[in-house]
Parts: C-alpha cells; sequence; structure tokens
C-alpha cells in the first residue's frame, strides 16, 4: 500500500504463525446512514489462493476491500490480514498488501517508470531496490518501450497494467483486486489474469471481486457471494454449480422424428423433458440415479441415441439462481472524500 506509510516500531502478528487463514474476517460491519453496506460479514481466504467475491452492484464487496486495505474503518467486527490486525496495526498491514481498486490509479504527470520507482521508495526500497523492480515490473507487464511516456499518453489498457504492476512492487503477501479488467479488451484481460496467477505461483493471496463471472471461474478457487451487504453463499466453483442444481442432461435423438416419443418415454417413468430448440431435450437437475434411469428407458424404448452430454449449470446461472431475479440493489454507498483515520 502507497497510502500512509510511517516508521513504526516492529509489533508482532496478531494471529497464530501457524494458521493457514491470510484473511479472517469476523462479524465485520460497516453502516453509511440507513445503508447497511456490510452486516456482519465472516470470511476466511486460505493462503496461497484466489477467492473470488462476487455480488450484485452496490452489495458490499467495494467496502470489503477498502475495510480490509485499512481505507476505511469498520463500525463493528474484526479483520485480520497476513496476520495483523486492519484496525489496530495497520501501518504493519500496508507493507504486506497490495491494491487494484476499479479504475486506475496512476500520476499521468509521470512516467510509467517513475511512478513506480516513486512507489518503491515509499515502500522504503532503496534507490537501487526501487530501481530494478520499476525495470523488473515493466518488463514483466511489457510496458518497457513506454517506460519514459509520461502516462497520460497510456491507452485504458496500458494504464490497467501498470495500475496491477504498481500494487505488486512491494511483492504483497495479500493482494485485492477490486474488478480489475473492468473494460479491458480480452486480450488484456488475459494478460491480466496470467500475471494474477503468477503472483499466485509465487506465494501471494488474492481477494478478486468481479462482475465477470467467466473471470472468476479462470482464477478463483473459491467463491463468495454477498448480496444487501451479507454472505448469502460460500464454497469452490463447482461445489456451488452442484448445490444450485445438480446437473442437466441433453440427448440428442438419432432420428428427428423420435423427439416427441422421447419426451413421451421418460414422462411415463416420472423423468421431466423439454426441447433445447436445437433438435434435441434437456432433462434438468439429474442426479446419478436418474441419469442411470433416463439410459435404461431409452435403451429399452428401442428409441435411437445419438449423443448425450451432461452439464453443470454455468456460474452466470448460479449467480442469477443464487441472488434472485427478484433481488434488489441498496443504494450506493458514497465514496470517502479522503482516507479515514486509521493509526
Amino acid at each position: 500500500m502507497t497510502a500512509g506509510f510511517g516508521i513504526v516500531p516492529r509489533m508482532e502478528p496478531t494471529t497464530d504463525s501457524n494458521n493457514a487463514a491470510a484473511v479472517q474476517v469476523r462479524g465485520l460491519a460497516k453502516y453509511y446512514g440507513e445503508t447497511r453496506a456490510l452486516d456482519g460479514v465472516d470470511l476466511d481466504v486460505a493462503e496461497g489462493t484466489v477467492m473470488g467475491v462476487l455480488g450484485p452492484n452496490g452489495a458490499g464487496k467495494t467496502t470489503l476491500v477498502r475495510i480490509l486495505s485499512t481505507l476505511v474503518r469498520p463500525d463493528a467486527g474484526r479483520a485480520v490480514v497476513a496476520g495483523w490486525d486492519v484496525e489496530r496495526q495497520p501501518y504493519r498491514l500496508r507493507h504486506e498488501i497490495g491494491l487494484t481498486g476499479q479504475y486506475a490509479s496512476v500520476d499521468e504527470l509521470l512516467s510509467g517508470y517513475e511512478n513506480l520507482y516513486l512507489i518503491g521508495r515509499l515502500l522504503d526500497l532503496n534507490a537501487r531496490g526501487a530501481r530494478r523492480r520499476a525495470e523488473e515490473l515493466l518488463e514483466r507487464f511489457s510496458l518497457t518501450d513506454a517506460a519514459g511516456r509520461p502516462t497520460r499518453t497510456y491507452s485504458g489498457g496500458m494504464r490497467r497494467r501498470l495500475d496491477l504492476a504498481a500494487s505488486m512492487i512491494g511483492r504483497p503477501r495479500v493482494l485485492f483486486l477490486d474488478e480489475p479488467t473492468t473494460g479491458l479488451d480480452p486480450r488484456t484481460r488475459n494478460e491480466v489474469w496470467a500475471e494474477v496467477r503468477a503472483m499466485v505461483d509465487e506465494g501471494s493471496t488474492v481477494l478478486l471481486t468481479t462482475q465477470y463471472m467467466e473471470e472468476a471461474e479462470q482464477l478463483a478457487s473459491d467463491l463468495t457471494v454477498f448480496d444487501h451487504g451479507k454472505v448469502i453463499a460460500a464454497g469452490g466453483v463447482e461445489t456451488l454449480k452442484r448445490q444450485v442444481g445438480g446437473q442437466s442432461l441433453t440427448i440428442r435423438p438419432a432420428q428427428g422424428a423420435q423427439l416427441d416419443a422421447m419426451i413421451r418415454c421418460l414422462a411415463e417413468r416420472g423423468l421431466a423433458a423439454v426441447p433445447d430448440g436445437a433438435g434435441g431435450l434437456t432433462v434438468p437437475a439429474v442426479d446419478e440415479a436418474q441419469l442411470t434411469a433416463v439410459v435404461a428407458a431409452l435403451g429399452t424404448s428401442g428409441l435411437g441415441i445419438a449423443a448425450l452430454e451432461t452439464r453443470l449449470p454455468s456460474l452466470d446461472e448460479v449467480f442469477l439462481a443464487i441472488t434472485g431475479e427478484q433481488s434488489t440493489v441498496p443504494a450506493a454507498v458514497p465514496a470517502p472524500t479522503s482516507l479515514e483515520s486509521v493509526a
């Protein structure tokens, strides 16, 4: 983190060094007037993993990141990141974390190199170390050719990559990424994803908020879904998919004229099937026993099968099922005009 650094006496981490959780949150709450941005949140992020945080706009995702990165004080509860208490030990914590917000926050008057060098110096790197780290990250993010140009001349994708590089200057143990690829083209997004994976391979822990289900599925090992300031679902990607509705079965008849006969055959055995609009039929939410029953029924009916395919729900379907189509978004939470006191 680059905000609010100071030289402070060495303090011991709050949590047990043997604890495998890089982020621990208990009962975290934040209120803005009548709006409960966070309402008693519990969360654990294991070391060396990517936790994907999903939710509708206004669900509390960004507020969570602001609190965990020491930019905002919680009104209740406790949070420990990389072994340091967010409220009681913010100065120590800021040396252990990196943050990339929803919008690239680079100094447009400085060059790409100067932005990274400055942050390195703020992180107490000596001149040689800051220079070496800046050059290393410029190369890693394919910005070497533009290193000497003012960042106001950078494209949106280049600024985003520079912003992510800035968050990595101090080799953070925990990296917070708040919708880091919003507005990026697919190629640049893939480059950012590759760098996130590389950071995790090097030992960092990542908490990622995103509106892109594909991004969550590509990067996250676990997911937490927020709505109205509360955690409403959590678990692995595949686990959540199975919890929402199991797998569906798509059947392609050998002859198109047999489609109605297949539907009647399955209905006689209590198995609901509907046309999929592409010449086949779908049996939704089947478990292993039902799958066996479908195959057995069609096998004894004499109806030819050209193809069978099982499919888990997409993450988009999981998200909509968990949050509900009628989910309403609370009033927007105002962004703080300045850093709240965290010392």
